[in-house]
């Protein structure tokens, strides 16, 4: 099972400070069984790796796009990262 699962790490830009985006993204995260966790940065930006099956990253990343109701998401980065770091639960850090 451990064979088919990828890290993504993903950074979304626009209004996704102060609208629960962390605690949105935690929660759709923990949904899709995915581990990892989200973070605001200084530049405004919100950050997340997560680890998962291919569509449940699929699926997150789609989401991220949107967020939750108040965001306004100007875009998604994502890239695919190389090997697994092993994360338990899907966390908000800071």
């Amino acid at each position: 099972m451990n064979n088919n699962k990828k890290r993504v790490a993903m950074r979304v830009h626009g209004r996704v400070q102060g609208v629960f985006f962390r605690a949105s993204t935690q929660g759709k995260a923990l949904e899709l069984g995915l581990t990892g966790f989200v973070q605001n940065e200084d530049d405004g930006t919100v950050y997340l790796e997560a680890e998962g099956s291919p569509e449940a990253l699929k699926e997150l990343e789609a989401w991220a796009h949107q967020g939750p109701d108040r965001a306004r998401v100007e875009k998604v980065e994502v890239e695919e990262k190389n090997g697994l770091e092993g994360f338990v639960g899907f966390r908000q850090r800071r």
